[in-house]
């Protein structure tokens, strides 16, 4: 895949570094060796082979430039650097390892605890998305304010969210469960879907949305956490938000009242 020259190296070298390395694992191992579990990550989660095969030459490349890295699985390493790395070398592993084309890498500069750069790259499909802070807004979301007949992708339902799930699908349009959060926010930023969320639940961490919130704020949309807190860039992985991707602020927030309903 061919990158903008106006990347940062850094970013563009990791992510052709996850891109061949994810490319060879999918040519190479098997549905059951990709997802064999190896340990646990930094965000106290398992983590696969697969996870472990495309964040290993990742790692490689933010050695060389002798950056901080905040990473899903090895956690935090401290370079002494003022310029920190917050990535998901492979969001939607579970897709990945079973064979289903829909997977990202997301990375995002983090300058004295601000985000300044962030790029996406989905893995199967030849296509990225990159933005910085003083990006122009380009307005290219779908520009909806109401969440009538809206189209929006949400995380699976589980028991805690089956509730708040329900309510949403029942108002929109179009539902969709496309296993990769970055992907399908990323979908909002290209105006394809008007919004994603994890309806109800608290599960995103910094590494899932640092990268799409510089992504999405260019395109126009919003991302919000349900209970108002605001992402912070420390090297706590424990840390959780909810993760409304929304097309403007006005859907975010008819989001927001609908799911906080009880």
């Amino acid at each position: 895949m061919k990158f903008a020259s106006d990347i940062h190296p850094v970013l563009a070298e990791s992510a052709e570094a996850a891109l061949v390395a994810y490319q060879h694992a999918m040519a190479t191992f098997t549905r059951e060796e990709r997802l064999t579990l190896v340990g646990i990550g930094g965000d106290g989660t398992p983590t696969y082979f697969l996870d472990e095969f495309v964040e290993r030459p990742v790692l490689d490349v933010f050695e060389r430039h002798n950056v901080n890295v905040l990473s899903e699985e090895i956690g935090w390493i401290d370079r002494g650097s003022s310029e920190t790395i917050v990535v998901d070398p492979l969001d939607g592993t579970a897709n990945a390892a079973a064979g289903v084309p829909l997977a990202c890498f997301s990375a995002a500069r983090v300058m004295d605890g601000i985000a300044i750069e962030g790029l996406a790259v989905w893995l199967d499909g030849d296509r990225y998305w990159w933005s910085t802070s003083d990006t122009p807004i380009h307005n290219t979301t779908t520009g909806r304010t109401a969440l009538d007949g809206a189209a929006v992708s949400m995380l699976r339902p589980r028991t805690e969210t089956f509730d708040a799930w329900t309510r949403v699908a029942r108002r929109i349009d179009r539902v969709r469960v496309l296993g990769s959060s970055v992907l399908e926010g990323c979908l909002v930023a290209d105006g394809a879907i008007d919004a994603f969320c994890d309806p109800g639940g608290n599960i995103h961490r910094i590494v899932d949305l640092a990268a799409l919130d510089i992504i999405i704020r260019a395109a126009g949309g919003v991302v919000v956490d349900l209970h108002g807190r605001d992402l912070v860039y420390t090297p706590d992985l424990s840390l959780r938000w909810s993760g409304i991707v929304a097309a403007t602020p006005q859907l975010a927030d008819e989001l927001r009242m609908e799911l906080l309903r009880s």
